[in-house]
């Protein structure tokens, strides 16, 4: 199975030049960096103290901020690189107020390219974020004797399945990990399966705040582009049928409500024109948030479509429906949203985050929608109320800084 997932990555790499392009064209990737991830670097190794995280996207990312905010500050870790595959992600870290820790994009998993890697950067821990799982490297780190370990391990049923098919392979692969630290039971049980053998269920990161996350210049910015109208929700992440599905609650309440405005931050931004000729089609006003232009008194939805501004946008919400919900796709995590004091409404598929809602729900942070009418009637609810979550914020951030300090007292033992 390894021989043949080499064979295929090769090929890959063969044509990564045209993929890379179509990425380009479809903005989906930084024409000035995308030569990272075929072998180019970023910046010099400029001293032996590296450790290196690496996360797929925006979420695994953010979720590891508050660990490498604490880790900055011990004196045996001189620099900390972040890897990933997104161009939104890149972006975000940007912006991130980290001292010592940079930005490279992960490379694709042949055995060239990794080597080249490896050798280049040389971190002394290797920290794999959420579901990472990419085989040569994995197998390149651990022949090198670099401790490897899986923070935030999360497995869905159906990925734990697809490895189950190729249990030799999984087994070859998920016992190469030092540590394996898990979200939640079900992961826990999974990994086992699958040939991990040091495995710890320690809770999930996302419980945990950055303070660097969000800075208050921001918050004032977003405040003054409403203050002539009232933000009645916001549509976060959302895919493709959900945004027509939040822009026909919009109508339904604009028969009781003068004035308001409604916010969709879909998933993959690239579709924001996209997206606005959809709502234009069944009435809806549409301002595209990159445009720059005054917002026109008739705007119904404001269409968001640059990176790294949702927390300044959940500030100034109540209520906030989480896309991939109404689609099978699994949801989205709930935990930003909630910790911004926002009620959560979410569709009937949420079962790659069903712990998480299910204590949300628990304490009537998260609620289910399945029509227009139950969304409209929970806004209409939250409108006229003075719903406030501090007490469920409090008790998050109390499991979050739990979760934090069991992490770092586990991850530091390979940190020498």
């Amino acid at each position: 199975m390894l021989f043949i997932y080499r064979i295929a990555i090769n090929i890959i790499l063969l044509i990564s030049p045209l993929i890379i392009i179509y990425r380009i064209i479809k903005k989906k990737e930084d024409p000035k960096r995308f030569f990272e991830k075929i072998g180019s670097f970023n910046y010099k190794k400029k001293n032996k103290n590296l450790i290196w995280f690496h996360g797929s996207s925006v979420g695994e990312v953010l979720s590891v901020v508050p660990l490498i905010e604490k880790l900055e500050k011990k004196k045996n870790v001189k620099k900390i690189l972040i890897t990933s595959n997104t161009l939104s992600s890149a972006k975000i870290i940007k912006n991130l107020n980290l001292k010592n820790t940079f930005h490279q994009y992960f490379p694709l998993d042949s055995n060239f390219l990794v080597e080249k890697f490896l050798n280049h950067w040389k971190p002394k821990a290797v920290f794999f974020i959420d579901s990472e799982i990419w085989p040569n490297m994995i197998i390149k780190i651990r022949e090198r004797n670099i401790p490897l370990i899986l923070l935030n391990a999360r497995l869905t049923k159906n990925s734990f399945n697809n490895w189950k098919n190729i249990i030799s392979f999984s087994e070859k692969i998920f016992s190469n990990f030092n540590l394996c630290l898990a979200q939640n039971n079900e992961t826990k049980k999974y990994l086992k399966i699958l040939g991990a053998k040091n495995i710890k269920k320690i809770g999930n990161l996302k419980f945990s705040q950055s303070s660097s996350n969000l800075k208050n210049k921001s918050i004032s910015k977003i405040k003054k582009i409403f203050r002539k109208k009232k933000v009645i929700f916001s549509a976060i992440s959302t895919h493709d049928g959900e945004e027509l599905f939040c822009g026909k609650v919009h109508i339904n309440l604009k028969k009781k409500y003068k004035n308001i405005i409604s916010i969709i931050i879909p998933r993959h931004i690239h579709r924001a024109q996209e997206i606005k000729e959809e709502l234009n089609q069944i009435g809806l006003n549409v301002y595209i948030h990159s445009s720059g232009k005054n917002i026109p008194n008739n705007t119904d939805i404001y269409l968001v479509d640059t990176f790294g501004e949702t927390k300044s946008f959940l500030k100034i919400c109540k209520v906030v429906f989480l896309g991939g919900s109404l689609i099978k796709h699994g949801g989205q995590n709930p935990l930003e949203a909630a910790r911004f004091g926002c009620r959560v409404m979410h569709g009937p598929n949420v079962s790659n985050f069903s712990e998480v809602y299910s204590l949300l729900n628990k304490n009537n942070i998260s609620l289910k929608v399945n029509t227009f009418n139950n969304a409209k009637k929970i806004i209409k609810q939250n409108l006229s109320s003075n719903f406030s979550s501090k007490n469920i914020i409090n008790k998050l951030n109390a499991i979050g800084n739990k979760v934090l300090i069991l992490n770092k007292k586990e991850i530091i033992k390979y940190i020498k």
